[in-house]
């Protein structure tokens, strides 16, 4: 199935928002209406794009809201974008998230000695292809680093779009290090940093930094995706967390389209955007 986005609000503005509609034009959840896989039997997975590489507003689905849009991330009342760290421009990935996994706060990582963000789990497609906001990709998992965010697990996984012209020679994490030289180190290096321009210390790492593989990456989604069964079907509390849906058949949780619709209808009116702020643009120099 495919998904497109209907955008309400000003770009770059308080009430911006993308909310997700089905090929039969119907409003959906992208948190629990878009399957997490594509085909199960080859672990291919949907990927919902929050953030198009080389740009800086941080779009995140908003987990709170009813049917969950996308929306810009808002901290002290303002818009949140990401600091340009040399020599990174913006995100250096097209970042997003899987639909249908949930890293449960209430749950202590074996591996990490973490509970989860409390958000659906976060991934980097390593794909030339630079994406746009909201679109739906399938992507091949091949593995994933442990940040540890704040004190939470922040699993990011690293995938490449099935469409990308070199898919097939991606099979692991050991592929990236061999066909893309220096981008897992890269990736360590964003993440590690992202936040110092805010005068928040360096992000730490499970493992010491290091990547886990496809295997490893494909159970972690999978307890994810249990979590967020659990979470939508009422088995565990999902807390402030917006369980709205339309597709989850044994969901307490599912709406009709018509209260779908309404969610929609009552956000704001689609208008002209405002401008990106020139300091978005600044480059911020750190010594390592």
């Amino acid at each position: 199935m495919s998904y497109c986005v209907e955008e309400r609000g000003r770009a770059n503005s308080l009430d911006y928002r993308l909310y997700f509609k089905n090929s039969e034009g119907k409003y959906v959840s992208p948190f629990h209406d878009i399957p997490v896989f594509a085909d199960e039997a080859q672990n291919i997975f949907n990927a919902v794009i929050e953030v198009p590489r080389w740009t800086n507003a941080k779009m995140e689905i908003a987990t709170k809201d009813a049917l969950n849009p996308l929306k810009q991330d808002v901290k002290k009342g303002n818009l949140r974008y990401v600091a340009n760290v040399f020599p990174h421009k913006g995100y250096i990935w097209n970042y997003g998230a899987i639909p249908q996994t949930w890293e449960d706060p209430n749950h202590k990582d074996g591996d990490t000695g973490c509970c989860g963000d409390n958000d659906p789990i976060d991934i980097c497609d390593i794909g030339d292809k630079v994406c746009s906001q909201g679109e739906v990709i399938q992507v091949k998992v091949l593995g994933t680093l442990a940040l540890i965010d704040e004190g939470e697990t922040d699993w990011k996984v690293i995938v490449i779009n099935t469409e990308d012209p070199q898919a097939s020679e991606f099979n692991d994490i050991e592929d990236v290090r061999r066909l893309k030289p220096g981008f897992l180190e890269a990736t360590v290096d964003w993440f590690r940093r992202y936040k110092v321009p805010d005068g928040k210390p360096e992000n730490q790492f499970a493992f010491n930094g290091e990547f886990k593989n496809r295997d490893f990456a494909i159970k972690t989604i999978k307890d994810t995706h249990s979590f967020w069964r659990a979470m939508v079907t009422k088995q565990s509390d999902a807390g402030e967390l917006n369980c709205m849906n339309t597709c989850v058949a044994d969901s307490p949780f599912r709406c009709s389209h018509g209260d779908a619709e309404a969610v929609v209808k009552s956000a704001s009116a689609f208008g002209p955007g405002e401008p990106i702020p020139s300091s978005v643009d600044k480059w911020f120099y750190y010594e390592k």
